[in-house]
């Protein structure tokens, strides 16, 4: 028995603005219910005893601590702009006029 229709697929297909023909169609609707299949046997895994988990190694975060601080002055940062105007940096023009 199909977990997932020709339908279904076709449509999913559509969504996702894929042009697929019969044949595919016919190919992952059977890809797609074997992989379904595979899913469905984890349900059967007793877990009851496993803590959750984020990731299945022991990383720990090695990111420095976000703390702020001051940023450059205005002037300063103004000096290495090509182009500045009232105090800030101009850009070309990506709108058009």
């Amino acid at each position: 028995m199909s977990r997932i229709s020709n339908e279904q697929v076709k449509h999913v297909a559509n969504l996702a603005r894929l042009a697929i023909t019969e044949a595919e169609a016919d190919k992952f609707t059977k890809q797609l219910d074997a992989i379904i299949t595979f899913a469905e046997q984890l349900n059967e895994l007793d877990t009851e005893n496993v803590e959750p988990t984020y990731h299945v190694l022991d990383m720990k975060n090695v990111m420095r601590e976000d703390i702020p601080k001051k940023g450059l002055p205005r002037k300063e940062v103004l000096k290495n702009a090509p182009e500045h105007q009232d105090g800030q940096i101009k850009v070309p023009s990506i709108l058009g006029e």
